[in-house]
């Protein structure tokens, strides 16, 4: 088995308007979150594993909208459910929260192994859907955050 990388990304898909995209996980339905996803290498850049993590989950290329580096990274504790896929020892991971502005909503095709639905919601009602905190909070940034 392949260790996940303790480090990870967290990109908040939004609109102009702060339609936010959120997709429910398929090994837990009804946990709702935007894309995150490890970095498959210690040195893959932060905007390349953004890039790839949002194609791959959304069938969305990065180029279609604008990535925004938010500035800030939260670090946590892995949840318990999740642990096995690091290594022995390792507890925290480091997120680094990004945006991608799109100029509007596009289609979305899911990876159905990670997820199984998504909807595109105004930020506040993303916000409240979202099952982690860090992720909440990165989109009641947003309005502050984002560029307009």
């Amino acid at each position: 088995m392949v260790f996940k990388i303790p480090r990870s990304v967290l990109v908040v898909i939004h609109t102009p308007a702060l339609e936010v995209l959120l997709i429910e996980r398929a090994d837990h339905p009804g946990f709702w979150q935007s894309v995150t996803g490890s970095l498959d290498a210690e040195d893959e850049p932060l905007q390349g594993a953004c890039a790839r993590e949002v194609f791959e989950e959304t069938g969305i290329p990065a180029a279609a909208g604008k990535l925004i580096d938010f500035g800030y990274s939260n670090e946590y504790d892995i949840y318990p459910r999740w642990q096995w896929r690091y290594p022995p020892g390792v507890t925290r991971n480091t997120e680094h929260v990004f945006g991608l502005r799109l100029p509007a909503r596009v289609p979305v095709v899911l990876a159905p192994r990670e997820h199984l639905s998504f909807e595109w919601l105004p930020w506040e009602d993303a916000a409240e859907r979202c099952f982690s905190p860090s992720n909440a909070a990165a989109i009641r940034h947003l309005p502050r955050l984002a560029e307009p």
